[in-house]
């Protein structure tokens, strides 16, 4: 049987790179992407091509990279992200516009280029990576839960649009996993007289404790290969501990402000 064509966004590195070499291993031909070909020279695992999710010529180069050398797309893994921490009041707004562009335009540029090619095709599945932040509203971290939950809401959105022809599109939402997000991740610099300094001081080391004490990201790369087998998918996957999944049923079940009594004695604040 013919090798299915799968992109994944943010290849080189975490989940994306996890997820990669699964699927590989399980006999799909895989594509990643990074923004600098020239610092992954030494990335053997799979093909990189060069792309940046938020600028489309560079979209549409490695796509008609990859159909002069496979002819068709079957799967698109939109991972690429960005993390961003800080109290709202003090997140510049270039940053928030950067996490934007970066978690939610470039995965809706990646899906507008895409979707002729699998239109034509009369198949293509596209999985949206979002986060189980995205989910609901975190404390120093609503830039990024925001760009998210907005992504999360694009994908119902965009099945019902394309259900006529034949591209299925998901979105898996991750927990804490042991990658180096947090190596990457934009941190708001807070002003000298910032009442903000002890909570998000505080906050932050908590993020990046779960980060540390979380699970292999070869459990995000074994959902996306369920899901990629199942013939009918649901809209929203979850992938993560208990306690973070269940932290999205008990947003949808409990009153508002119960819930927002459950994560500040959470964060402590």
């Amino acid at each position: 049987m013919e090798k299915k064509i799968v992109l994944v966004t943010g290849g080189s590195s975490g989940i994306g790179r996890s997820v990669g070499n699964y699927l590989s291993e399980k006999g799909y031909k895989v594509y990643g992407t990074t923004r600098s070909l020239e610092k992954q020279q030494d990335f053997k695992d799979f093909r990189l091509l060069e792309l940046d999710v938020r600028k489309p010529d560079t979209i549409q180069k490695a796509l008609d990279r990859l159909l002069d050398e496979e002819g068709r797309l079957d799967v698109l893994i939109n991972n690429a992200g960005v993390g961003i921490t800080g109290p709202l009041e003090e997140t510049p707004n270039e940053a928030i516009l950067n996490a934007f562009e970066t978690n939610f335009t470039g995965p809706l540029n990646l899906m507008k280029a895409v979707l002729p090619i699998m239109r034509r095709q009369g198949s293509g599945r596209v999985i949206n990576i979002t986060s189980i932040a995205g989910k609901m509203g975190l404390p120093y971290r609503g830039v990024y839960s925001a760009s998210k939950g907005a992504l999360d809401l694009a994908t119902e959105a965009l099945r019902l649009e394309v259900r006529d022809f034949g591209i299925l599109i998901s979105t898996l939402a991750p927990g804490d996993f042991k990658t180096n997000i947090a190596a990457g991740r934009f941190h708001a610099p807070l002003r000298p007289d910032s009442p903000y300094h002890a909570p998000y001081e505080a906050t932050l080391k908590m993020i990046n404790d779960h980060v540390d004490q979380a699970g292999d990201p070869v459990q995000v790369a074994e959902k996306v290969f369920a899901i990629l087998r199942d013939p009918s998918p649901k809209v929203h996957y979850k992938v993560g501990s208990f306690m973070q999944r269940l932290s999205v049923v008990l947003k949808r079940l409990l009153p508002g402000k119960l819930y927002e009594r459950l994560l500040r004695n959470h964060y402590k604040l």
